[in-house]
């Protein structure tokens, strides 16, 4: 788990990319905000998480519970969801509008092409909406 990375993941390193190119500029990891977001756009008070599927219990394709150590990994991933809804929420409380970038938007199967990411992220941004969370698309398979 030590080579595990906090910051500067490639879906994130894509997504900081893409706005820029847009012409948005932000900070990022900003330490005196709760849960350190991944980017931050003052101009549009707004805070961007780019959430790895796995570490926060995305339910979706991509994630998959662990075999071994099921015990430590029901408690670690729980605790990280119920970090991220009182980060969510302390953020709306202090005036901060919160999207959440899930990391199957971007890869696998059911991921969105790019430009409709940030074309959401986009209209997100110029939007008065709170709250916005992009995921991939995934159809539910025939069961057998």
């Amino acid at each position: 788990m030590a080579a595990i990375r906090g910051g500067d993941t490639r879906p994130e390193m894509t997504i900081r990319k893409a706005l820029h190119v847009r012409g948005f500029r932000y900070r990022l990891h900003v330490k005196e905000l709760p849960g350190q977001p991944d980017l931050i756009l003052p101009k549009y008070n707004a805070a961007i998480f780019v959430h790895g599927c796995f570490w926060h219990g995305h339910d979706c394709p991509l994630f998959r519970w662990p075999k071994t150590r099921e015990d430590f990994w029901r408690d670690k991933i729980g605790r990280n969801q119920t970090r991220d809804a009182d980060v969510r929420r302390q953020l709306g409380v202090d005036g901060w509008r919160v999207a959440v970038v899930w990391e199957c938007a971007l890869k696998g199967r059911g991921r969105l092409p790019l430009a409709h990411v940030i074309d959401s992220l986009s209209a997100w941004l110029s939007s008065d909406a709170k709250e916005l969370s992009i995921e991939g698309q995934w159809i539910d398979e025939p069961t057998q």
